[in-house]
């Protein structure tokens, strides 16, 4: 039988509750133990995990950049933690008034295993690297999880996240692409011909070098007559100080360049891996915001690390 928590855990989770979770005027009078569920009661990770997340009328809320060691770079990423998912239309509505690239949200499933989804303002994705990173960064560094590995559940199937001091590293699935005739609407939206095009989730479009990525102004009215699900436009190339560089563009968002793409790196480590004939590289995303990314390939997982800085901490009222 599990143990009852210990009187240090209990002031543990009473001192996180009054100093983490929530704001002075709204702390939860006697609804602590009322509201642990008796599965979890006996179990103290649990239990700390349940008070930690407890979900009154605020939303604890953080946001993160992400693929960055500087504030103001990388990609930013909304992070709420719940206890238990609110209605989908409710999490669209709130990643639509964050205006972030992405809003993760997740809810604890053990002490390091966690259910995660991502919001754009417009959609729910596949997929998202840097909110993953995000919400990893969140839970190591403010909300007591111990160890250095995290799992997540997603429409992706498992994710595993771990940490080497401050370095987060994601443990995605490869998704290599294949050659494909480059669509007419594509060449002629981005204003600049392509050595050649591939398709996975993403369409990538591979440039001549570094400088032509970074100077690419793509049209986004006419690329918007493409359907890309959830994916979006690669451009990348080989690049001058690092392995390889590139730009994400999706056209159908009212984000039009996403400044740093964890998953569609998913894509460019297997393409790039191939054609350098290794399989460590380091990445550079030359958005205006900028991010690197130090990736692997192992067989059909990719391996994507970065660093990740906290611009902002409060709740989130609904």
């Amino acid at each position: 039988m599990a143990k009852s928590p210990t009187i240090s855990q209990c002031d543990q989770i009473s001192d996180f509750c009054l100093l983490r979770c929530y704001p002075p005027h709204s702390l939860p009078k006697n609804r602590l133990v009322e509201q642990i569920p008796k599965e979890v009661f006996f179990n103290p990770d649990l239990v700390f995990l349940h008070l930690q997340y407890s979900l009154m009328s605020k939303i604890p809320f953080y946001q993160i950049d992400a693929f960055t060691e500087n504030i103001f770079g990388g990609n930013p990423a909304g992070v709420c933690i719940l206890d238990q998912w609110l209605d989908t239309d409710v999490l669209q509505k709130i990643a639509a008034e964050n205006f972030l690239p992405e809003t993760a949200f997740f809810i604890p499933v053990s002490a390091n295993k966690f259910h995660l989804r991502w919001f754009t303002p417009e959609l729910e994705m596949d997929l998202c690297g840097h909110a993953t990173l995000a919400t990893s960064h969140v839970l190591f560094n403010y909300l007591g999880v111990t160890g250095d590995e995290l799992r997540f559940d997603s429409r992706s199937g498992e994710l595993v996240v771990s940490r080497k001091g401050e370095l987060l590293t994601l443990d995605f699935p490869s998704r290599k692409p294949t050659p494909i005739a480059t669509p007419t609407v594509l060449e002629a939206g981005m204003k600049h011909p392509s050595i050649a095009c591939f398709k996975s989730r993403d369409y990538v479009l591979l440039y001549e070098s570094e400088q032509i990525v970074r100077s690419l102004k793509p049209d986004q009215v006419l690329l918007s007559q493409l359907d890309y699900g959830t994916g979006g436009i690669i451009a990348t190339a080989k690049g001058d100080s690092v392995d390889f560089v590139s730009r994400f563009f999706t056209p159908n968002s009212s984000i039009f360049e996403d400044p740093v793409t964890g998953s569609a790196h998913c894509s460019l480590i297997p393409f790039w891996a191939e054609r350098l004939n290794k399989t460590e590289m380091v990445a550079l995303q030359v958005s205006p915001r900028q991010g690197k990314l130090f990736c692997k390939l192992e067989g059909e997982r990719v391996k994507i690390s970065g660093y990740c800085k906290t611009y902002l901490e409060g709740y989130i009222s609904v």
